[in-house]
């Protein structure tokens, strides 16, 4: 079985001089994570009920971005620990999930 390692961070967070979502891909990256998506949301509010959302007036990106992960077991743990060890407090989700190509 495979795991469906989501983080959900805000766009315009930043870690070690990146764009969070973008330091998650590239950490993943380097552990041998064999892809990983980005998906930025249209609105959304987090755990403390700020609405954000989409608007021509609004320029700076402070909408949710998803940042989407499958991996086995021992890739889900080792992405995680990298995170633990760097005391990040990122909310992620962490599903089994059937995948394949057919």
């Amino acid at each position: 079985m495979m795991n469906m390692l989501d983080f959900y961070v805000s766009e315009k967070q930043h870690h070690s001089g990146k764009l969070l979502y973008e330091w998650l891909l590239d950490e993943a990256k380097a552990l041998g994570i064999a892809g990983g998506s980005a998906f930025r949301a249209i609105a959304g509010y987090g755990r403390h009920g700020k609405m954000h959302e989409e608007s021509f007036f609004e320029l700076a990106g402070e909408l949710p971005v998803k940042v989407e992960f499958i991996v086995d077991d021992e890739h889900a743990e080792r992405l995680l620990a990298v995170l633990r060890d760097r005391n990040m407090r990122i909310f992620y989700m962490r599903t089994q999930v059937q995948a394949g190509t057919v």
